[in-house]
């Protein structure tokens, strides 16, 4: 039996920042937690925040499962994290003007050239472009998981379009809602001012050509993606338009928007899609979801997209061995929070090692997101696991593999009470002419009991994230 670290008891007490919580929870009997369970989720559906599942049947706008067990840190937990965090938000970006520009970590031997070059998200387009004030990636999530009183671990590192800042806001204002009288009785760091600092962040950097106020958009696939809520949400959040690639267009050196007033200029596109389908006449040609002749309005200094085309190549698993080497390069100094140790399986050694041991072992996909192409070893069936060793022999640079880490567990309403289930956090550090980072996070819960896969696409649920102010 793995003995995994409980966020709220240690030794039979209840650890200093789960104190304030342990009277609410005595003092709601199972008829009133099913009534604000029910509650919780009205509003969610009544202000539309749902999640479509790609392939799925069924409901297309079901919502994500609310567990009303915030999750709590401390002012010191979380300024070990907040360093931490900021940290690795700069040695990416560190990394990724350098790899389109003078590779100088590639030829100091730090890390091979093919994880770069013959990386399906690098881009070719934009080498030796050098984005506003060299930044690539401007909203990084930082997925990390717990497993100790101070140990915690970067799992993965996003700095495409991490998604889920909708539920951290949206979570803590429905907590506020259903329980004022908590928040009163405890001093609980406020994350509203996101919004605020989201478009701080994209309003500094501005492109070259911008001599006025910069006006912000934000690009999205449409009503039909999953993420569609949180584009609007954002949108309305920052105040800014929520525009898609036909509400846009190319003249003169610059982005317009279509307007019942006319044309107006776009300066930032926050953008919801992938690199593929930005611009049809630089990638993807059947796109319908870009805008032509966007590339060479970004390379001109005539608009900055956010994140900037390209920006994946940071985020890849096999790149993510790496990023302490990124720190310990760029920065002059030792990782804040550590990675966890993994073996690439295109190194025969690794492999080999990987091979012998599925079983006890977690294995994803390099490109993989959602919980999707991954083997959980110790959860698996014998036929899933041998599956998977074919995959990896046929294709072995296409995975790594990672030890089962011991993940947290924080409390969580179930039917039959409280339990403990696993639980990981993406917080979101925003990177523009300062970096920033709103204190909390999207917990993320695995609901099943046992399962550590806390993705919503695969039945994981999602948390209030509490940071205690000092």
């Amino acid at each position: 039996m793995t003995d995994y670290f409980n966020e709220m008891f240690q030794a039979g007490q209840v650890r200093a920042p789960y104190q304030g919580l342990e009277g609410w929870t005595k003092s709601m009997p199972a008829e009133l937690r099913q009534m604000k369970q029910a509650e919780a989720e009205a509003l969610f559906r009544r202000i539309g925040i749902t999640f479509a599942v790609y392939g799925e049947g069924g409901d297309p706008d079901r919502l994500i499962p609310f567990d009303m067990f915030p999750r709590v840190f401390t002012q010191g937990e979380w300024s070990k994290l907040d360093r931490g965090i900021k940290q690795r938000a700069k040695a990416l970006n560190c990394f990724l003007q350098d790899v389109y520009g003078r590779a100088e970590i590639v030829q100091a031997g730090k890390i091979p050239a093919r994880l770069v070059y013959q990386n399906e998200a690098f881009e070719r387009s934009v080498v030796g472009f050098t984005p506003p004030r060299g930044i690539y990636s401007h909203i990084v999530g930082i997925d990390l998981v717990r497993t100790g009183p101070d140990e915690f671990f970067v799992l993965e590192d996003n700095c495409r379009t991490p998604s889920g800042v909708s539920y951290m806001l949206e979570n803590r204002e429905i907590m506020m809602r259903m329980f004022p009288k908590l928040f009163r009785e405890n001093r609980i760091a406020p994350v509203d001012g996101y919004g605020d600092a989201l478009r701080r962040t994209l309003a500094s950097v501005a492109p070259a050509k911008c001599d006025r106020e910069p006006t912000i958009a934000i690009l999205t696939p449409g009503h039909f993606n999953s993420a569609y809520y949180e584009h609007s949400f954002l949108a309305d959040t920052m105040g800014v338009e929520l525009v898609e690639g036909q509400d846009l267009f190319v003249e003169n050196g610059f982005v317009w928007m279509r307007t019942t007033e006319g044309p107006q200029k776009v300066d930032v596109i926050y953008r919801r899609i992938d690199d593929a389908f930005l611009d049809p006449l630089c990638f993807r040609p059947d796109s319908m979801l870009g805008i032509p002749g966007l590339m060479d309005v970004y390379r001109s200094g005539g608009v900055s997209i956010c994140s900037a085309p390209g920006a994946g190549v940071a985020d890849d698993k096999a790149v993510y061995t790496f990023v302490p080497e990124m720190i310990r390069f760029y920065l002059g100094e030792e990782p804040i929070l550590n990675n966890v140790p993994t073996w690439q399986c295109s190194k025969p050694d690794d492999l080999k090692y990987v091979l012998e041991h599925l079983s006890e072992l977690v294995v994803k996909e390099v490109h993989g997101s959602g919980g999707y192409g991954m083997l959980v070893g110790p959860k698996s069936t014998k036929d899933q696991i041998e599956l998977f060793r074919h995959k990896i022999e046929e294709e072995p640079e296409n995975y790594i593999a990672q030890p089962t880490l011991a993940l947290s567990t924080t409390p969580t309403f179930v039917e039959e009470g409280v339990a403990p289930r696993h639980v990981d956090l993406r917080p979101y550090c925003l990177v523009g002419e300062q970096i920033e980072l709103v204190p909390g996070g999207l917990t993320r819960v695995a609901l099943t009991d046992g399962s550590l896969v806390v993705n919503s696409s695969q039945g994981g649920g999602v948390k209030d994230t509490w940071v205690l102010a000092e």
